[in-house]
This record gives structure tokens, C-alpha cells and sequence, in this order.
């Protein structure tokens, strides 16, 4: 076992966009806490391959936020020659290449920095943001997730031939490094040729020339079999992870699911997406459910599985002090599954467990010895980038 890392008393640094939210409020909470501003460490310091040595403060406890939300970061991680339209769902592979690469850049920097500490796993984050690998991980230590069509889907015939091989009518198509269901299609066939897809994808053509993708806030419905071909056929490139179709449970009129916030092993903050729609992500213009009465509702047992089942999920990434999982239910509460693990899912403002937000809650494991165990040896995450 790796030894405990420094105490709080030590420099905090936090890889991020500076100026984004994440690192705002991350630091209101640690001068709420007492502590010292984190030094911020530019995400675009180590996607930059130009740029100098990465110099961490000696004893620092280092914690990776977000590199998203900031074109110029993307070019960086990307290796482009422009800056990316970050309203168009493509890129992702390029990205998540670039991201391990300045992941593979923070480690070496916090193994030659003197009493340096990652608070999350560089293996495990690169795994974690990519669905396929985050996938098999969860499935292989036990934890209940969707069955997922097990060879690479390279396109829409691809897609359709393999859907019938296994008897699937129902599945979710997700972008393999994606992120807040961008490129995300839930697709539904039936008989006579029958096809829906509801994504946050919105299909754009260019006359008779190619086709382009771009992230909307309004779901869009396709049904047609050109139209859906011509979705998941420009998705396909950047590498696409497809999941069975699961019945969630529903509530007041709704479907559900719980984002999860576990931190140091507990499960913690709750929120409760509500939604008309086969996607849940409260960005899409849905809902907060009531936690308090679902909670009531579901009864005491139903729901310490369900916290257990989110624990489990984050367990299988030992060495990384917080994820965010999304948890669905089956109607009637009776089995649960988790859709996805993010490494970024603590943005949740406004929502706090034992009257801490999620960073204070994460600042107060850590002030309180609760610290991420880091594997024995690297993850192989680290040593590919392919897609």
C-alpha cells in the first residue's frame, strides 16, 4: 500500500480551465474550509507537447478536473491546426488520445515531485473516459451494467447486422469518449421496417456534401433508416460503445435515475433526473425530481441496494477519490444498473449532503484521512491511445 499522503496543511493544485466554474467553486469551498486558494495548473500546460516541464509544488495534493468547455484546450489535446466547434459531436477520439498523453505527463511530474499526491488515478480517469473500457471494468468485478454488443461497431450496417444477431430491438448508441450525452442515440425497430431514434444529435447536411452533427439542447426524433444510417455513420468514426435498451423505472409521470456522487467509498449527494424522454441529463431541459419522495416511496431497503450498488460501481476505481454514477432502476425498484461512471460528475450546485457541497465534501474526506489507494502498478490505459 502506497504511504498516506500529506496533510491538508500542503498546496493544493487543480488541473482545470482556469476561469471555468469547476475550479471556481472548488475554491470557494476550500477558503470556506480555511485552506489556502489551490494553485491551478492549465490543462493546456500539459496537452501543449511544446510546453516546458510540469512543475508541481513540492507535497501538493493534485486534483484533475474538466478539460472541457475550452476550444483552444481541445486544439491542444486534439493535435489540430484550428480550434474545434465544440458544438459539433466529433473530435472525440483525438481528445481522449491527447487527454491520456497529458495524464501520462501529470504522473510523471507527480512521481519525480517530493510528497506529491494524485487524488484520482490517472489509469483509472483515462479509463473512465472512455465508455467501452469503463464498461468491461464494472461488468468484470461484478457490478450490474447493460449487456453491450461485445465487437466494434464501425457503422449503421454494422450496427443493424449485429442488433440482429443478438435479437436486440432496443439500444443505446453511445459515442465511445463522449461526455453529457453528446452524440448519444436511443434507437427503437420494429417490424415493417419500423425506426425511431431519439438523440441530442442534430443532423446537418450540406447540400449533397457531407454530413455534420452538432450537440443540441432539444432532442431530435428521426425515423427514417437514411436519416438514423446517417447519425451513427458519422458518429462511427470516433468509436461507438452500444449497450441493450433497460427499462428504467418511473415516477410522478416520469422515467428516472440517480446521479450518484461517491467520494472516498460513500455514497453522498443525490440528484433524482427526471424525464419524459428516453435521456435523463439535465441539461436536455429536464427535471429534478424529488429525492425526499422518492426516497419515501422506493422504502429504506430498495434504497440502501441502490447506494450500494453506486459504491460498488466507484470501488472499482480504487485509487480515484470521487465519481459520479448514474444509477437506473427497474420499474419497481427491484434491480438496479449502473449506465455510466463519470469522473466528472460533481457539478452539482445547490446540493449538499450533512450541509457540505460536493467539494467540501471531497476537501473533508481528505481532511479526514479518507484517501484514494492508487494501484500497485500503472493501468494499461496509459500505455495506448487508440481509440
Amino acid at each position: 500500500m502506497s504511504p498516506a499522503p500529506p496533510p491538508l496543511d500542503r498546496p493544493l493544485v487543480v488541473v482545470c480551465v482556469p476561469g471555468n466554474r469547476r475550479p471556481a467553486l472548488f475554491t470557494e469551498s476550500a477558503r470556506a474550509a480555511g485552506l489556502a486558494d489551490p494553485v491551478a495548473l492549465p490543462w493546456r500546460d500539459l496537452a501543449d507537447p511544446a510546453a516546458g516541464p510540469v512543475a508541481l509544488p513540492e507535497g501538493a495534493l493534485v486534483r484533475v478536473d474538466s478539460a472541457g468547455e475550452d476550444a483552444a484546450t481541445a486544439r491542444l489535446l486534439r493535435g489540430w491546426s484550428h480550434d474545434p466547434d465544440l458544438h459539433r459531436a466529433e473530435g472525440t477520439a483525438d481528445q481522449h488520445r491527447g487527454f491520456v498523453r497529458a495524464l501520462g505527463r501529470l504522473s510523471g511530474a507527480a512521481a519525480a515531485t517530493p510528497g506529491a499526491h494524485l487524488v484520482q488515478d490517472t489509469g483509472d480517469l483515462a479509463d473512465l473516459c472512455d465508455k467501452r473500457r469503463c464498461h468491461a471494468r464494472l461488468d468484470a468485478a461484478g457490478v450490474p451494467v447493460a449487456p453491450a454488443l461485445p465487437g466494434p461497431v464501425t457503422g449503421y450496417e454494422s450496427l443493424r447486422a449485429a442488433m440482429a444477431e443478438h435479437r436486440w430491438s432496443r439500444v443505446f448508441v453511445k459515442p465511445a469518449h463522449g461526455s453529457s450525452a453528446s452524440g448519444v442515440v436511443a434507437l427503437a425497430t420494429g417490424s415493417g421496417g419500423r425506426i425511431r431514434a431519439v438523440t441530442s444529435a442534430d443532423l446537418v447536411r450540406n447540400g449533397e456534401g457531407p454530413v455534420a452533427l452538432y450537440n443540441s439542447l432539444r432532442l431530435r426524433t428521426y425515423t427514417t433508416g437514411a436519416e438514423v444510417a446517417a447519425v451513427v455513420d458519422a458518429l462511427a468514426p470516433d468509436g461507438l460503445h452500444v449497450e441493450r435498451w433497460v427499462p428504467k423505472a418511473g415516477f410522478a409521470g416520469r422515467v428516472v435515475d440517480l446521479r450518484v456522487l461517491v467520494v472516498a467509498g460513500r455514497a453522498t449527494h443525490v440528484v433524482v433526473r427526471s424525464s419524459r424522454s428516453p435521456m435523463t441529463n439535465l441539461h436536455l431541459g429536464n427535471a429534478r425530481g424529488d429525492l425526499a419522495a422518492l426516497r419515501e416511496s422506493v422504502g429504506p431497503r430498495a434504497w440502501r441496494e441502490a447506494m450500494a450498488t453506486a459504491e460498488a460501481a466507484a470501488a472499482v476505481f480504487p485509487g480515484t477519490l470521487h465519481a459520479g454514477v448514474d444509477l437506473m432502476a427497474s420499474p419497481g425498484w427491484r434491480r438496479f444498473t449502473v449506465c455510466e461512471v463519470n469522473a466528472f460528475g460533481d457539478l452539482l450546485p445547490g446540493v449538499l449532503h450533512e450541509g457540505r457541497s460536493t467539494h467540501a465534501e471531497q476537501l473533508h474526506a481528505l481532511a479526514t484521512g479518507r484517501f484514494p489507494v492508487p494501484p500497485p502498478v500503472p493501468s494499461s490505459s496509459l500505455e495506448t491511445t487508440g481509440s
